[in-house]
């Protein structure tokens, strides 16, 4: 399963704001074992998400879209894919009571049309309801495709992914990735030639090779991570691969100057 995923916002194209849920999404998917291979952020624009949508079908099973989905006139996301997948709409009685208690407790009036247009969503799809907002999520299915819709805002979106996405995925995956990263110490406590990047790789040697674990150095500005990453049927069997790697990283690295090292 090849997923892909599209941030929806102008505001991210504008940089107003740090696009902090691709990165949140791509290490969910790392550790479920799907891959990940396309990221691409697309403002509010009916032509230009279809777009954005024709290329990732085009390379992708399934897409991820986070962003769109609130009252505005912009908030385009949905509707897309409504359009996209020739869906009919129909209201969610459940989420427009949620939206309703919500706003009330909030001491809202009555809702206004565009607040009620978050309560629509595409026939037969997999709702995701939001306990920390308005706009619901929902799962579509058509034809051998998947996508997955997000409200934008972190606090929304990251506690609708565990609580509904998450299990969903499962079922796509037969393998996890665990990753243990070992953390060299900073160059204040040790020489440049020994901790950077470069002499770490250097040090090595024929490990960065490797397939499975993989081994992968990462520049920091206090000196240089390692991360070694196992792909498995689960955590135990990841585990029992990373270790004989990480013991090797350790040994030709030096574990004087390694200041700890942790799972991720």
């Amino acid at each position: 399963m090849v997923v892909e995923l599209i941030s929806v916002g102008t505001e991210l194209l504008l940089g107003d704001i740090v696009n902090t849920n691709a990165r949140y999404l791509a290490r969910q998917l790392a550790k479920l074992g799907l891959a990940c291979y396309y990221q691409t952020v697309v403002g509010d624009n009916p032509d230009r998400i279809k777009a954005a949508l024709d290329v990732a079908f085009s390379r992708s099973d399934m897409v991820i879209l986070t962003g769109g989905l609130g009252p505005t006139k912009d908030d385009l996301t949905k509707e897309m894919i409504m359009d996209y997948f020739h869906k009919e709409v129909i209201l969610d009685e459940q989420a427009l009571s949620m939206m309703e208690k919500r706003l009330m407790a909030r001491g809202f009036g009555p809702l206004s049309d565009s607040q009620k247009k978050q309560a629509y969503v595409p026939k037969d799809a997999i709702i995701m309801y939001n306990h920390n907002g308005t706009a619901p999520g929902c799962i579509v299915e058509d034809n051998g495709k998947y996508c997955l819709l997000f409200p934008g805002p972190p606090k929304e979106m990251e506690p609708m992914f565990e609580e509904y996405a998450l299990p969903y995925l499962k079922q796509f995956s037969d393998r996890v990735f665990v990753s243990i990263n070992i953390k060299m110490i900073s160059k204040e406590d040790a020489p440049v030639t020994i901790v950077g990047e470069g002499p770490c790789a250097e040090r090595l040697g024929d490990l960065v090779d490797n397939a499975n674990p993989t081994v992968a150095t990462y520049a920091k500005t206090d000196g240089c991570l390692i991360r070694v990453t196992a792909a498995a049927e689960n955590r135990d069997k990841a585990l029992w691969l990373l270790n004989p790697m990480v013991d090797k990283c350790k040994s030709v690295l030096g574990e004087k100057y390694i200041k700890e090292i942790y799972e991720e």
